[in-house]
Formats: C-alpha cells, sequence, structure tokens
C-alpha cells in the first residue's frame, strides 16, 4: 500500500512539472482558442499582388472567441481623426466626416467554429460596419504557437487574403 501511495504521488508530482505547452497540446484546438486575442498586426493582400496595411502599421484592436462558439472582432487605425461636430455623436455629424471615421474601423459579430482536421477557423459573419458581408462565412488557416494567433483568410470570391497576427 505504501508503496502505490509514494507511486501515486510521484505521478501527480510529474504532472505539475509538465511545461505549459505540454498541457496546452492536451487541450482541443477549439479551447485554445477561446478568450480575448489581441490585434497586433493585420496585412491585406489583394488580387494583384499589392498589399495594404488598412488600419496602419500598428493597428489597435481584440477579438474574443468565447466558448459557446459567438465571436465578436473590432479593429482600427489608431490616432483616427476626431469629429468637428462639438457633440460628437453620429446623428449631428455630417456623413462624409461619419465615413472617412468608418473607413479606418472594423467590426463584425457572428459564430464560429474549429475544423481540426485541416487546422482552420470558421466565422460566420452575422453583422458588419459593412452590410454587404454580413451572411459571409470565412476559413482562416491557423498557426498558433504559445500566445500568438495568426489566422489567414481568402475573401469569399478569391479577391483579397487577410493575414491577421494576435496575442494573448
Amino acid at each position: 500500500m505504501h508503496r502505490r501511495n509514494i507511486l501515486i504521488a510521484v505521478t501527480l508530482l510529474g504532472f505539475t512539472l509538465l511545461p505549459a505547452d505540454a498541457v496546452a497540446q492536451q487541450k482541443s484546438l477549439k479551447e485554445q482558442l477561446v478568450g480575448a486575442w489581441t490585434l497586433v498586426s493585420m496585412e491585406i493582400t489583394e488580387k494583384d499582388g499589392t498589399k495594404r496595411r488598412e488600419f496602419g502599421p500598428a493597428p489597435k484592436g481584440v477579438m474574443i472567441l468565447d466558448a459557446g462558439g459567438k465571436y465578436a472582432r473590432v479593429s482600427g487605425r489608431p490616432g483616427r481623426n476626431h469629429f468637428n461636430a462639438p457633440e460628437k455623436f453620429r446623428q449631428v455629424t455630417p456623413a462624409a466626416e461619419f465615413g472617412e471615421a468608418a473607413r479606418e474601423f472594423g467590426a463584425n459579430f457572428g459564430t464560429w467554429s474549429v475544423d481540426e482536421a485541416d487546422n482552420s477557423l470558421i466565422q460566420r459573419w452575422e453583422g458588419d460596419l459593412i452590410p454587404n458581408v454580413e451572411g459571409w462565412e470565412t476559413k482562416a488557416s491557423i498557426n498558433l504557437a504559445s500566445d500568438e494567433l495568426k489566422l489567414s483568410y481568402t475573401a469569399p470570391g478569391g479577391t483579397r487574403r487577410t493575414d491577421a497576427v494576435y496575442k494573448r
């Protein structure tokens, strides 16, 4: 009986000494993605090969993936111009001024799932700042290493590829 207790204690101690990455590998990909991710960079490559950083070289943003399969993502260019209207509300801001601010900001929400077989994130866009893309479904390849998440996806229709990097 005494040997068995020692064996159990040593085994438990061994599990507590495992590196965090080894424990994370035991989780499914979906479980590893759940949480809040801070945007580090985003680059868009157009069909003709032209590259651009829609939200600048150091964008601000967050993507939240909840365990129930819902997500929300917002991103924008830091240092955007402030509205000229004293109240700064969209109801009193001229449409052109509001439109320019919207060009430097992105937001969407919807549902998400993971295809473990091909290591991809599937997002179904239920709502977006741009109404034309509501209903889209994107499939992004995932590269996950420790606290860094790289996503690469092509827009429906193959018009452009977006590469984004997030940190936990």
